[in-house]
């Protein structure tokens, strides 16, 4: 399943809006409090698709009956842009366990890359939900590595793949090598367009550098 959240209309948008506009992106602290909000919206959104199971709550004038998830999630993210994201999502499922990415483009001397991957700090995953939070899905080259590598770790019940702006190219490869059963990607926009270095056009530039300031 994809679904592109962003094609209703809600403060996601208002959202997305403010990470595309060079005007506000000067604004670093901003711009990290957006991709977390946005992370806590996603996070509502596949809370829908969780298992529920019916409780009992004690209240000053009697009982009450209630449906909460019982799925155990385990949220996850690819360093270092994810990070804002994650904790977005931890303010909603704040009883996740959590895993951490660490993978980056090497780039060449003719200009193409590979993804690096580094390090991975994961708890086993064995029947429980994965959420990957990763804000751009450009290529998708590091949402599959990092899947794979999450999966030494056991087989998820279910996997939501969750970016803000992706391109068609990285969902295409993306879907194509991921299972078809059990994931979910979830998406705010998809661009059309990718420059020669695999950055979405129009996008919105270098998640990473916006929110914490450029590498070298």
């Amino acid at each position: 399943m994809v679904k592109i959240v962003g094609e209703n209309n809600s403060l996601l948008n208002r959202f997305i809006y403010e990470l595309r506009d060079v005007t506000v992106q000067s604004d670093a602290m901003r711009f990290r409090r957006n991709l977390e909000r946005i992370g806590e919206i996603f996070a509502y959104e596949l809370s829908r698709e969780l298992n529920y199971k019916s409780t009992s709550v004690q209240t000053p004038l009697g009982i009450a009956e209630m449906k909460l998830p019982s799925d155990k999630i385990v949220v996850a993210s690819i360093l270092r842009a994810g990070l804002p994201m994650h904790h977005g999502m931890l303010n909603y499922f704040d009883g996740a366990e959590n895993a951490f990415i660490s993978a980056y483009r090497k780039y060449s001397k003719d200009g193409t890359f590979k993804i690096q991957f580094e390090h991975l700090s994961c708890p086993i995953v064995t029947g429980k939900v994965l959420i990957i939070a990763d804000p751009m899905l450009a290529t998708g080259a590091s949402m599959v590595l990092a899947y794979k590598a999450i999966i030494e770790r056991g087989i998820p019940l279910h996997t939501h793949i969750v970016s803000i702006i992706a391109s068609k190219e990285g969902v295409e490869y993306t879907r194509r090598n991921l299972p078809q059963k059990n994931v979910s990607i979830w998406l705010g926009a998809v661009d059309d367009e990718m420059t020669v270095k695999s950055y979405i056009v129009p996008g919105l530039g270098d998640a990473g550098d916006l929110a914490y300031g450029a590498k070298e």
